[in-house]
């Protein structure tokens, strides 16, 4: 009986994670808090949602101990509660990238024109940044790239990219990157360099891939780190 009884118990608690995690809603919450700590008004315009179902979301993942909460003045802020929350979230999708068929018909129905399948690989992209054989942009809304970013990109969200295209070398391939492998803002910046001429192409993933592999100093807690993002 005791065994039943504990194991009944224990499997209760690991079921708090899987229910927490059982909306596309809350999935994408903490895709963005992955990305920087924001308040709630922030979460709900990213999201399109209104702010009684985006708070109601945020309860849950914190009722599950997935997220935070710090005051900055009379706002709530919400952040990921650990490191390990990216990884699982990474995890997460990569399961469903090898079982789910319907993830990869997704990205291929919804592809941006013009994008090269060809992707720069993470591995290697600080030494060529370092070397000054590429230009590396990060094209997040700024306030991201100021919580981190990949050493030596350069940041030009995407709502400014073509205004900005005089300040990019000519004689350089221009690399770009956004919040990980399934946001398109790298994708429409590609499309749009290359229609103006300029050589560019996709880094394979984003910021999320890069700070789950590269555990430094100065990315550790970098998703607990950071004020309000007012709105």
């Amino acid at each position: 009986m005791a065994h039943r009884e504990f194991k009944d118990r224990v499997y209760a608690q690991f079921a708090r994670i899987g229910s927490a995690l059982s909306s596309d809603k809350r999935l994408e919450l903490i895709d963005l808090l992955a990305q920087a700590p924001r308040n709630v008004e922030a979460l709900a315009a990213e999201t399109e949602m209104s702010l009684a179902n985006t708070s109601q979301h945020l309860q849950a993942l914190k009722a599950a101990h997935l997220v935070e909460t710090e005051r900055d003045g009379t706002r709530v802020v919400y952040r990921l509660a650990g490191d390990g929350i990216l990884d699982l979230w990474l995890a997460l999708r990569g399961t469903a990238e090898r079982h789910l068929a319907e993830v990869g018909k997704l990205v291929r129905d919804y592809g941006v024109e013009g994008v090269p399948p060809e992707k720069l690989s993470r591995n290697g992209v600080a030494t060529l940044v370092r070397n000054d054989d590429i230009v590396l942009l990060d094209v997040r809304p700024a306030m991201e790239y100021t919580h981190g970013h990949i050493p030596g990109a350069v940041a030009m969200p995407i709502e400014e990219l073509e205004a900005r295209l005089p300040e990019l070398p000519k004689d350089k391939k221009i690399v770009v990157y956004c919040r990980g492998a399934y946001c398109q803002f790298a994708d429409e910046a590609v499309a749009l360099l290359r229609r103006r001429g300029i050589e560019a192409m996709r880094l394979e993933g984003g910021w999320q891939e890069w700070i789950a592999e590269h555990p430094r100093r100065e990315n550790s807690n970098a998703l607990r780190r950071g004020r309000a993002i007012r709105t």
